[in-house]
């Protein structure tokens, strides 16, 4: 089974290489219009409400294994 995993990787690669080149530029419509920076800062928020939660999440995990 481990045989397959390189070969199959080296594909999967060489495709998502080509994706990327596959792209011009020339459509760079959210960034003309400024709606990049919207996107931008909504993902921002959302990581950081994903990293928030789990800080708490951790914290409460650890208390609760301190207490048994």
């Amino acid at each position: 089974m481990p045989t397959l995993k390189k070969p199959a990787l080296l594909i999967a690669f060489a495709l998502l290489s080509l994706m990327s080149f596959a792209q011009d530029g020339s459509n760079d419509v959210m960034r003309s219009n400024g709606k990049i920076y919207v996107v931008v800062a909504v993902v921002t928020v959302i990581m950081i409400g994903i990293f928030i939660y789990l800080l708490n999440l951790d914290r409460k995990i650890s208390r609760i294994e301190k207490n048994k």
